[in-house]
């Protein structure tokens, strides 16, 4: 196996592919990177066995193969070369000769029969979108997604595809974010919780306005854009009835504009106790009162012009679960939608949106 590459395409070739293997394989093969040689191209590919990403690089290929090597070691070597172009000469051992200027290395890898195989699957449904467009989706709710390993559904992001709409949903069980977006091209309805993980690959990978394809079946599901395809494997159960979540209707809507919301939220949080802190919102004379306090720190109070002719009215919430839509979101304002100070708050912001958090009880 023998071939030539730019370095600098190769190197971002590498990093594409090289974030998903973890720090602490069991398997030796699962830190390397497979690389195969054939007419003018090399074809990379990495999987932790729950995710797969490939992606190809043009290439001088003067004899074809298919081998594996070291992932982050290969990518170090890469990136510490000077020369424009690297050369490789693969034998039988999989012992890998790197030449690039006056730098001659030997690397070890592993032979690619064992290499995990891409598992196939049948299409059941399918979407295309703008990258950015599907960049923004996931970064508007990502934050909501539950850590907690004991509910598995919680974990990932669940996309529904109905009724010409693709919406994304994620919930921890104390708040929900959804993100809905009008799409023209579905093929089929029906509902996938994708991994966080998966979701947070996808989104450092997608850029610009080129169309990614989403594909799919029963409990695999592939992602295709310019450069790369990212296969991973679907969260298997029912995930929680979010339209449920969200009231029919509110008494109550103030609308204010993100960043100075946010920023008053976050200066005033910086009084409360990271343990039990709380911050309030009082809606009063068409002014929005934020209040932080606590024994160990001290107290601050912070106000925004809103319109707002209602009874007084007030609610408190964690500050870090209010913040994190704000903190998520390119729209300008936001509306605030409430009932009564124990009932859901819905926050919408940008075409598509909402919020949904409950209040906290004061003690």
């Amino acid at each position: 196996m023998k071939f030539s590459v730019n370095r600098e395409k190769f190197q971002k070739a590498l990093q594409r592919v090289g974030s998903i293997i973890g720090s602490h394989s069991m398997l030796p093969l699962l830190s390397n990177v497979l690389i195969q040689a054939e007419e003018g191209k090399l074809k990379l590919c990495t999987t932790d066995l729950e995710l797969r990403l490939a992606t190809e690089v043009e290439a001088e290929v003067s004899e074809n193969g298919i081998t594996t090597l070291p992932a982050r070691k290969l990518t170090q070597l890469i990136g510490s070369f000077g020369a424009p172009e690297v050369s490789f000469d693969i034998d039988d051992q999989e012992h890998a000769k790197i030449c690039c200027g006056t730098a001659k290395f030997t690397l070890l890898g592993l032979p690619a029969a064992d290499f995990p195989e891409a598992a196939e699957f049948e299409t059941v449904r399918s979407a295309k979108f703008k990258q950015n467009q599907f960049k923004r989706m996931i970064g508007s709710i990502s934050y909501a997604v539950s850590a907690d390993d004991s509910r598995k559904v919680l974990t990932g992001i669940l996309v529904s595809m109905k009724d010409e709409k693709v919406t994304l949903v994620a919930t921890d069980g104390k708040r929900m974010a959804m993100q809905e977006s009008v799409v023209e091209n579905l093929s089929a309805e029906g509902d996938a919780i994708v991994p966080l993980k998966a979701m947070a690959e996808l989104r450092r990978l997608l850029d610009g306005e080129e169309e990614v394809a989403i594909d799919f079946g029963e409990k695999l599901c592939c992602f295709s854009a310019a450069g790369f395809t990212l296969t991973t494997k679907l969260i298997e159960g029912s995930f929680p009835n979010y339209r449920a979540v969200v009231p029919a209707q509110f008494k109550q809507e103030v609308e204010v504009p993100v960043q100075v919301l946010r920023s008053k939220i976050e200066t005033v949080a910086l009084m409360l106790s990271v343990a039990t802190g709380f911050i309030i919102l009082r809606f009063e004379n068409n002014q929005l009162f934020l209040q932080g306090s606590s024994a160990e720190v001290g107290e601050g109070t912070d106000l925004i012009e809103a319109v707002y002719d209602g009874e007084p009215f007030e609610v408190s919430f964690n500050p870090v679960f209010l913040s994190d839509p704000l903190r998520n979101t390119d729209a300008e304002t936001v509306k605030i939608k409430l009932n009564d100070p124990l009932a859901p708050v819905a926050i919408e912001a940008g075409e598509g949106f909402v919020y949904i958090i409950m209040p906290l009880r004061k003690k």
